[in-house]
């Protein structure tokens, strides 16, 4: 009896003991990068009522917290303009310092597989690297870029912390690092000469309603079958996974078959939607967005929509509504929000490109790169990511960081005007003119009452554009680039390509669908 007390004595004094040393989440380490000229968060758990001290090389005072009941504690700290590296003392029942901390710029990186896309060749799921990877790669040299990748991981209830550790950028770092965010982040360096750290938080094939707070979608009845969907499929998993573990063993033996006599392999079937689902409703939001809200960003650049095309009408109302809800989570304001519209390829319909053009005409402090001369018809993963990041860095540039004389988009529709048998198009973001990369214009189509859209001319005006065609007496609509692949010659003389657009709202193919 008495050696059982004695060993439970033993047990309790090392949890004592593990509890009562300082721990920091992932976040806070080594090599991290902290947002100039803010108040950002340095937090942690402890043992419940433990005193800390935080001591920040760059300030004289000693920050005092105490944590609270449940060993949580967090401090705000200001940071001072971008410079480096410094040490962050932190004194509780032990002592941790964290070494090389840069203060600079710091940015969200977020979205599917076009953004988790890595610079370098990852044999498991990409078939090769970006654009001119092994040279991109060699030349990755930036210390004072840091990287951040957060691991893959879903959870059915909020956490607090992720995966992932601070490295500085060079050819080992950035291989396996998003292609869309190290470029958006070289240009950030290069034009503000600051330190600049990137937080990358993406996961392949997966849905708006993944990065989104269960709280948000229960809350509105437009969304509302999004959650009844998954709950069908948990219902029906135990079923659909017993079918699809034998189409899987039907899949091996005809792969390894067809390996041996040198022919294509057939794609796999893929696992049924289920509980812990990539795919599932807030469960990304809960597990990879969620733990990153005390850390203060700059902003977010964000390449999605793919797995939401079929239901683009839906994602007019989604997407802004995600945006709002990690806007209000972070407590940071309307911070910078932007993102890539989805690129010409034979899967992607216009709607999805239209919901994202009017999420950017709708919501505050956002804008949208267009990709309508970088996509690949037969490639939804586009090797060329740099021009990505460059028109992703072309927004901030503009917008946060103050380039007044920079052009940062491309041409935008405005509005129309009949002129008789014509209709004139009006542009925002034509910048030093409206230019025809091509014999002619093309992807403009017009109609009448009829809704018959029919293959239009059109010519530039100024900075206006006159649409017409014989066959249309009475046009009361005209659409550009309403297809697929909208890979069309509208571009202004800065280079940068129209977005694709339509003058009416008629209902199309993924009205109604949610």
């Amino acid at each position: 009896m008495k050696s059982i007390i004695l060993s439970l004595a033993f047990f309790l004094s090392l949890s004592f003991s593990a509890y009562a040393k300082i721990k920091l989440p992932a976040l806070v380490g080594d090599h991290m990068v902290l947002q100039q000229q803010a108040e950002i968060n340095i937090w942690g758990w402890a043992s419940p009522g433990e005193k800390i001290t935080i001591t920040p090389e760059w300030q004289k005072e000693v920050i005092h917290t105490t944590a609270d009941g449940q060993g949580n504690w967090k401090i705000p700290v200001s940071t001072p303009k971008a410079g480096g590296p410094y040490t962050i003392v932190l004194q509780g029942e032990n002592k941790i310092t964290l070494s090389d901390v840069l203060i600079g710029e710091v940015w969200i990186c977020s979205g599917q597989s076009n953004m988790h896309m890595p610079v370098g060749k990852y044999e498991k799921t990409w078939q090769t690297g970006v654009l001119n990877y092994e040279k991109e790669v060699k030349e990755a040299n930036y210390p004072r870029m840091r990287l951040f990748t957060v691991a893959l991981k879903t959870s059915d209830s909020l956490l607090t912390d992720v995966e992932g550790k601070w490295q500085a950028c060079n050819p080992e770092s950035v291989y396996d690092f998003s292609a869309v965010g190290y470029f958006f982040g070289r240009e950030i360096l290069r034009s503000q000469n600051v330190p600049v750290g990137l937080i990358t938080s993406a996961w392949g094939g997966t849905p708006a309603e993944a990065w989104t707070k269960k709280d948000v979608l229960e809350k509105d009845p437009d969304f509302i079958p999004i959650l009844d969907r998954f709950q069908e499929a948990c219902d029906n998993y135990p079923a659909a996974y017993e079918a699809y573990k034998v189409k899987y063993d039907e899949w091996k033996q005809k792969s390894e078959l067809a390996r041996e006599k040198g022919e294509k392999i057939p794609g796999a079937p893929r696992e049924p939607i289920g509980p812990g689902h990539h795919k599932a409703p807030s469960l990304i939001y809960n597990a990879m967005i969620y733990p990153l809200l005390n850390y203060t960003i700059r902003g977010a650049i964000w390449y999605q929509g793919e797995s939401n095309a079929e239901r683009a009408y839906q994602y007019r109302k989604l997407f802004p509504a995600m945006i709002k809800n990690w806007r209000d989570d972070w407590q940071q304001g309307d911070f910078p929000f932007y993102f890539v519209q989805i690129a010409p390829h034979r899967g992607q319909n216009p709607e999805i490109r239209e919901a994202q053009l009017l999420s950017m005409l709708s919501v505050p402090n956002t804008g949208m790169a267009v990709l309508t001369d970088a996509g690949n018809a037969t490639n939804i993963h586009p090797l060329n990511k740099q021009v990505v990041g460059e028109r992703l860095a072309l927004w901030a540039k503009a917008k946060t960081y103050g380039e007044t004389d920079l052009v940062y988009s491309g041409p935008v529709y405005s509005k129309m005007k009949k002129e008789g048998d014509k209709v004139r198009l009006y542009f925002d973001h034509t910048g030093s003119g409206l230019v025809c990369k091509g014999d002619a214009l093309t992807h403009f189509t017009i109609a009448g009452e009829d809704k018959n859209f029919l293959p239009a001319t059109a010519e530039i005006e100024g900075n206006t554009i006159i649409v017409s065609n014989p066959d249309v007496r009475e046009p009361v609509a005209v659409r550009f680039g309403w297809e697929n692949i909208p890979e069309h010659t509208l571009f202004n003389r800065e280079g940068l390509p129209a977005s694709p657009f339509r003058t009416d709202d008629w209902p199309e193919t993924t009205y109604g669908k949610n």
